[in-house]
């Protein structure tokens, strides 16, 4: 029977996290690709040359020859080509080049709840272009509550602030349906940006996408006064803005804190408008339940608390909040039948 699921199944279910920064796909249940929304497309005839962490390396260090792209922006598609050469690249890995015939697929895929029905149909077509024959979408903080473990079909309030790379999807859901959301285009490459611009403005260095990203990881902070797990300062390394010298400047985590204050500030803000839109019956489910955080951007330091004294709910982090939009959609596609959330 190996022999033949192998070489012989003509039909495979793939539940995919579409994120703007990575890009996960769980098949069998299991993890199966876990990648960075990167890919390498040569520049005069487009064919494919990396997908995932191996473009990731070429980013910011190509030639003439080489056009490394992130097809997303914002949570939502940017370069239609390139994302559909990536989507066919991330499940050339789950084949793993070992059928004999690639597979119609039967896919879940996770999309920003403030998505156009321009921008869900792009998303549909590179689907069904990289081999998608079922294609379902569901919406980003629905796939991120079932993953958290919530029981969204429950006549019960939860609210889900699941912040990614290009957006941030606030959403309270019950009884299996969004009752108010609120999606702002703030959240992980705003806080890069941010963090590009105050080495420029602060320290006169001038900084690349990829070293902000680090940085932001290593002493990234939502406070300026952490009691625990404080990171020691991030030595950054880069040419001098206008002198074009080298630089070497220590960062601590209380400058990023204050570098990204306005940013946090609105996710605040977005935040206090869905509670404004909420149902006073939900409101109180939602007091008494907390507020979930998920998302790369849930990671940030100290940002359950800032947000728990800012608003006077409890915010808790998920336990592996990178993951929980992809595990929704995972058991999303195992139970397609029952969600009639979920959108053809």
């Amino acid at each position: 029977m190996s022999f033949f699921s192998n070489f012989f199944s003509f039909t495979q279910e793939l539940a995919m996290d579409l994120g703007t920064a990575n890009t996960i796909i769980i098949a069998n249940e299991q993890i199966a690709v876990n990648e960075p929304s990167v890919v390498a497309l040569d520049q005069h005839s487009d064919k494919l040359l990396a997908v995932g962490q191996k473009a990731k390396l070429m980013y910011e260090k190509t030639n003439n020859k080489i056009h490394v792209i992130r097809p997303l922006r914002d949570g939502v598609i940017a370069d239609f080509n390139a994302c559909e050469q990536m989507i066919r690249g991330l499940i050339k890995m789950v084949h793993s080049g070992r059928r004999l015939f690639s597979p119609s697929l039967r896919m879940v895929i996770g999309v920003p709840s403030g998505s156009t029905e321009v921008e869900l149909r792009a998303v549909r077509d590179s689907a069904e272009h990289a081999g998608g024959r079922d294609v379902y979408l569901i919406y980003e903080p629905m796939a991120a509550a079932i993953g958290v473990g919530i029981d969204v079909n429950a006549p019960e309030g939860n609210m889900i602030v699941d912040i990614g790379g290009g957006t941030t999807e606030i959403a309270v859901i019950s009884l299996g349906g969004i009752v108010s959301n609120n999606s702002i285009k703030m959240a992980g490459d705003d806080f890069t940006a941010d963090i590009q611009e105050y080495m420029s403005r602060q320290h006169n260095v001038r900084v690349s996408e990829r070293m902000a990203e680090r940085i932001k990881i290593n002493v990234g902070a939502a406070l300026t006064d952490l009691t625990e797990n404080a990171p020691e300062d991030y030595v950054v390394y880069g040419p001098n803005r206008i002198t074009a010298m080298p630089m070497e400047v220590p960062v601590c985590y209380q400058e990023i804190a204050h570098c990204l204050e306005k940013s946090i500030a609105r996710i605040e803000q977005a935040v206090i408008n869905a509670l404004e839109n909420t149902p006073p019956e939900l409101y109180a489910d939602i007091v008494k339940n907390g507020i979930w955080l998920t998302g790369g951007g849930a990671l940030l330091r100290g940002l359950d608390k800032r947000l728990t004294e800012k608003i006077n709910i409890p915010f808790h982090v998920a336990d592996d909040p990178l993951l929980c939009v992809a595990k929704g959609t995972g058991i999303a596609l195992q139970n397609v039948d029952d969600y009639t959330f979920l959108m053809r």
